[in-house]
């Protein structure tokens, strides 16, 4: 037998060890917190596909919502809990995943922390900067992770991105980024009375559009930007639909400054189509992202060029993947997920709603 063929077995061998040893773990025992905002109708799904999961108990009072959920997902009613007080004193929960009205967040993370069990939220962390510090401080007090659960986290198209702009420097240092997010509206698009009840207040949301759709444009602008935290914030806000969300903005566009950057965040409730894109403009190139899955890439004395990123592996796969490794302590939540980055989203979005306001830039001060 060569050298190479022994080689080659060797790495086949280690591969199965690996995989024969994650197949052995116990699944992670994962509790719905809320039913109330839609994308939990994408995520009971995915449970049931994944072996390394189980569902330990759904924490709603809503009892329409819990027969909704409960006919669509064939739910077992011993699996909701009024409270959680009440799934806790009766499970042994190791993660949870939220999916509540953003001002609620605050509350879930607290007594999660008494318990000492792990928090997926959808995006964005808070609805603002008093509740995302209130939330870091707990999570550190009680020795837990918290992470923010965003679709454009797991697009393969953000990631080759990102490694070509920032790991391999193929463009040039970063001058300009533009965040295109949003949709016709979550009324227009059949969002349920449930979600809009609560995503159009502009307390239980922290505001409208801007805070819908702009914090995905301040997470991709943070994490390409190491983490840093801007120059200043400008943005305008306007109602182009008072008659459909009188308490909210539906329109909103951000600029975000850097000492020798800007990004631009285009966040709507009126795009003619979905779209969450980007463009990201380099010193000597650029690299659009029209999609989750397709990078158009010119360098510099070279034409553009399209590019298929490959598929997404590990814990960076999915939210559920990422979930299961947190709550392991297998990794600990960083980049576009990470507690510090969406500290810093939450405060752009805060100078965003104070510069709308009253139609000023607002300068941020050094930590």
């Amino acid at each position: 037998m060569t050298i190479f063929r022994l080689v080659v077995l060797g790495i086949l061998s280690a591969a199965m060890l690996v995989a024969q040893a994650q197949e052995k773990k116990p699944p992670v025992r994962v509790a719905v917190v809320g039913l109330s905002h839609d994308h939990a109708n994408g995520f009971f799904p995915r449970l049931r596909e994944r072996p390394d999961v189980v569902l330990a108990g759904v924490v709603e009072t809503n009892r329409a919502l819990i027969a909704m959920y409960s006919r669509r997902f064939n739910l077992s009613s011993n699996l909701f809990f009024t409270s959680l007080d009440d799934l806790f004193a009766h499970t042994q929960v190791q993660a949870v995943a939220t999916f509540t009205s953003t001002f609620e967040h605050r509350a879930v993370v607290e007594r999660c922390a008494q318990e000492h069990v792990a928090v997926m939220m959808e995006k964005p962390l808070a609805v603002n900067l008093e509740h995302a510090r209130a939330i870091e401080a707990t999570a550190k007090r009680g020795s837990i992770q918290v992470f923010v659960n965003y679709e454009t986290t797991w697009y393969p198209g953000n990631r080759a991105a990102y490694e070509i702009v920032h790991d391999r420097n193929e463009v040039g240092e970063l001058r300009r980024m533009v965040v295109h997010d949003g949709h016709r509206g979550p009324k227009e698009i059949g969002c349920s009375e449930y979600f809009l009840a609560w995503l159009t207040d502009p307390v239980l949301n922290g505001g409208g559009a801007l805070n819908d759709f702009g914090c995905y444009g301040a997470d991709l602008a943070t994490w390409f930007m190491d983490g840093q935290r801007p120059v200043s914030v400008q943005a305008l806000t306007q109602h182009l639909k008072p008659d459909v969300y009188p308490k909210v903005e539906d329109e909103a566009t951000v600029v975000v400054t850097y000492p020798k950057a800007q990004a631009i965040l285009q966040a709507s409730w009126n795009w003619p189509f979905d779209r969450k894109d980007m463009e990201i403009y380099g010193r000597t190139g650029y690299v659009l992202v029209p999609s989750a899955n397709l990078l158009r890439v010119r360098r510099a004395n070279e034409k553009e060029i399209e590019i298929t990123p490959a598929a997404l592996a590990g814990p960076a796969a999915d939210p559920i993947s990422y979930l299961v490794a947190v709550a392991r302590k297998e990794i600990v939540p960083s980049g576009l997920s990470s507690l510090s980055v969406n500290l810093t989203v939450v405060e752009i979005l805060d100078a965003a709603h104070e510069s709308a306001r009253t139609g000023k830039r607002v300068d941020f001060k050094p930590n």
